[in-house]
């Protein structure tokens, strides 16, 4: 009950900034704040709570990027309809690749790897053939009205990705009391173990995946909708996957807020950085590495866990109300 008092606050907060906010500059920076939180949500539930660490989570952001593009243009799909459509080929697109990587027994090390090669099999195959077009990519026309999922201001893109953040949030709120979320969390902790007390890992897995794969191709969809443009560099390329990882990390990995204050924090990061530096070839993911490695070392828990962290480099015990009161009731 508090994580959901939690996440109604937190969306009336912002959309209440959105009402108030008239720059467009401001505008932007909240909607490329959810829009960096979403990935990293999405990326939280497969790689936090079930412990399935993925590098190439980009090719769902691709597959629902490259299917909402393509329904428009060559089925002439209102963007409303191919929404959906868009989510379900991201599933399916995370069904197949769960299917083949956990029934192989694929886990930790070598499951990164495999999605990183699928996500790189999909950038290749969009770049050579005709229908994503190849290595040019796809425009997406314009037609600025609610009814083509475009809108006037960035405001309508940001409650777009607020109701997309709000759902995340919601599964996120529900993996952490739910069976489905326990059994998600034993077979990250012990497989073995959970397997012998009756879990089935792989399907326990293919649900997460599923459910990462349909916010992240969600995220697609948005971005697509927002700069009517994907190419396969775009949809594919490891950047994505590294946004949504970093901002988990930086975070807290398998917590509800974490995503949000380190996606929200790399984002600000990275404005600060085009600022400085200008557009200067990949000095963002050269921030990234240094924020990761600065984070892993002193707060391994990220953000979320700092004070944990810091009290275990301190040698500082922890303190609690009930701690308080065994050491009262010792002392009486």
């Amino acid at each position: 009950m508090r994580d959901v008092r939690s996440i109604l606050v937190f969306g009336v907060l912002a959309a209440g900034l959105a009402s108030l906010l008239q720059s467009g500059v401001w505008l932007t920076f909240l909607m490329m704040s959810l829009y960096a939180v979403l990935l990293a949500q999405s990326w939280n539930i497969l790689g936090g709570y079930g412990g399935q660490l993925s590098f190439g989570h980009a090719l769902f952001f691709g597959v629902g990027a490259y299917t909402q593009a393509i329904a428009q243009l060559s089925w002439g799909w209102n963007p409303w309809l191919a929404l959906p459509l868009a989510i379900a080929f991201g599933v399916i697109a995370g069904l197949v690749v769960g299917a083949l990587a956990f029934r192989g027994g694929l886990k930790g090390s070598y499951f990164a790897l495999v999605t990183l090669a699928f996500a790189e099999v999909a950038r290749i195959v969009a770049v050579s053939v005709p229908f994503t077009g190849g290595g040019v990519g796809l425009m997406v026309p314009l037609h600025a009205s609610a009814a083509n999922l475009q809108f006037g201001t960035r405001r309508g893109y940001v409650f777009l990705l607020l109701a997309f953040v709000m759902m995340a949030l919601a599964v996120t709120a529900w993996l952490r009391h739910s069976r489905f979320g326990a059994y998600l969390q034993a077979v990250r902790d012990n497989e073995s173990a959970a397997r012998a007390i009756g879990v089935n890992p792989v399907r326990v897995k293919l649900g997460a995946i599923a459910l990462s794969a349909a916010f992240m191709s969600a995220a697609g969809v948005c971005y697509v909708q927002m700069f009517q443009y994907i190419d396969a560099d775009i949809a594919f390329g490891p950047a994505r996957s590294i946004e949504a990882l970093v901002g988990v990390i930086v975070g807290g990995v398998g917590t509800l807020w974490g995503p949000v204050l380190g996606a929200a924090l790399l984002y600000v990061l990275g404005e600060l950085t085009r600022n400085l530096f200008g557009e200067l070839p990949g000095i963002s993911m050269v921030i990234y590495g240094v924020v990761l490695v600065v984070i892993v070392m002193f707060l391994p828990r990220g953000i979320t866990g700092a004070g944990a962290s810091v009290r275990r480099m301190t040698g500082l015990p922890a303190t609690s109300k009930r701690s308080g009161k065994r050491k009262e009731e010792a002392h009486v």
